[in-house]
């Protein structure tokens, strides 16, 4: 047993972060993976967000480690765009904690919906970036877009990287890999100042928060090394296929 959990079901957990940290770095939809697994293994749906939202840390910092290259020069943009995820994130948290589990649990099956929709309509997002990115640095409207990925990141976050890669694509005169590096940053400031709120006031089961962490922190680094080798439609097929599966068991339960 480690904590509440069988040996098998924390190797699951760990497993199923590695996996998170990995696709989060790449592309982004992560949580479709970890969320479903923690609510398999038995925790509530409000209990296994929060606790996947704090194992999922590790991953932000080591994912925007594997992209430092990738953001030179780019400190006044990052810097700009903080301002907004941050109050965004301040704003998804308050929304998460405010309203009781029942609504949570309602909406969870429209947000994974959501999210595997996102994830099937990314590379006609990618392709719109390319041809439509403009030449000044940010658009005028990409603070207030960028404010809202980081309130929908806050409140459960699956899919928030494809958004904000379309998103920034679309405000940024900057190269795809470019823009995955300003994702990972964005993302995962959202995601620490969730964790940071539900570490003090939300249901967390800490042990499967970190065995989250212990395989997120691996696959950030892990999913920056290979972001540029992995064939996009096979991690996309994967995800969606994850998506639909947490959907179905969602629905069913």
């Amino acid at each position: 047993m480690v904590g509440e959990f069988t040996l098998l079901q924390a190797l699951a957990i760990v497993l199923a972060g590695l996996g998170a940290g990995t696709i989060n770095t790449v592309v982004g939809s992560g949580s479709l993976i970890t969320f479903p697994t923690l609510v398999a293994v038995g925790l509530p749906p409000l209990s296994a967000n929060v606790s996947n939202t704090i194992g999922l840390v590790p991953a932000a910092f080591t994912g925007v480690y594997g992209y430092r290259r990738e953001l030179r020069g780019l400190r006044p943009v990052v810097l700009r765009l903080l301002s907004a995820t941050i109050s965004g994130a301040v704003v998804g948290t308050v929304l998460l904690l405010a309203f009781p589990e029942s609504v949570f649990e309602a909406v969870v099956p429209v947000l994974v919906g959501l999210a595997v929709l996102l994830v099937l309509v990314q590379p006609w997002l990618a392709r719109r970036s390319l041809a439509h990115a403009p030449l000044e640095r940010s658009a005028p409207w990409l603070w207030g877009a960028v404010g809202l990925t980081g309130v929908y990141g806050a409140y459960f976050g699956a899919a928030q990287g494809v958004l904000l890669i379309g998103i920034l694509g679309l405000g940024l005169a900057l190269d795809l890999q470019q823009v995955n590096a300003v994702k990972n940053v964005l993302a995962g400031t959202a995601n620490v100042v969730a964790a940071v709120a539900f570490a003090f006031v939300a249901p967390v089961s800490w042990v499967a928060a970190g065995l989250v962490a212990l395989g997120s922190s691996v696959g950030g680094l892990l999913g920056a090394r290979i972001a540029r080798r992995l064939p996009t439609p096979v991690l996309r097929g994967v995800v969606v296929a994850v998506g639909v599966v947490a959907l179905v068991i969602l629905l069913v339960n």
